[in-house]
């Protein structure tokens, strides 16, 4: 069972990550990890990130952008895959998937 699944990231990366969502989401912005690296037998492979609000993000694209920026700088030029969900994101299919196998940091 691999729910010691953060340890395919060090606690310098999953801080690094938190401080960017709270950095440009807000406080009470929640992270999951999912998809490849969840997966303590798999190497590699993108970072997988959903970062959840409960406030409405007004400008998204420029969010994202600001989310992808601060990742990159603190972790290094990593293969990034970045959803993000706010009150108004529809559901959708990769959503509950990434909270159902996800690993909240």
């Amino acid at each position: 069972m691999g729910h010691n699944a953060t340890m395919r990231l060090t606690p310098e990366q999953i801080r690094a990550i938190k401080h960017s969502a709270q950095a440009v989401l807000g406080d009470d912005a929640r992270v999951i990890l999912f998809g490849s690296r969840v997966d303590d037998t798999r190497r590699g492979g993108d970072i997988d990130l959903l970062f959840e609000t409960d406030r409405p993000v007004p400008r998204r694209a420029e969010a994202l952008n600001a989310l992808y920026v601060s990742l990159i700088r603190q972790l290094g030029d990593r293969r990034l895959d970045i959803l993000l969900k706010d009150p108004a994101t529809p559901e959708a299919p990769v959503l509950q998937v990434a909270r159902e196998t996800g690993v909240p940091l």
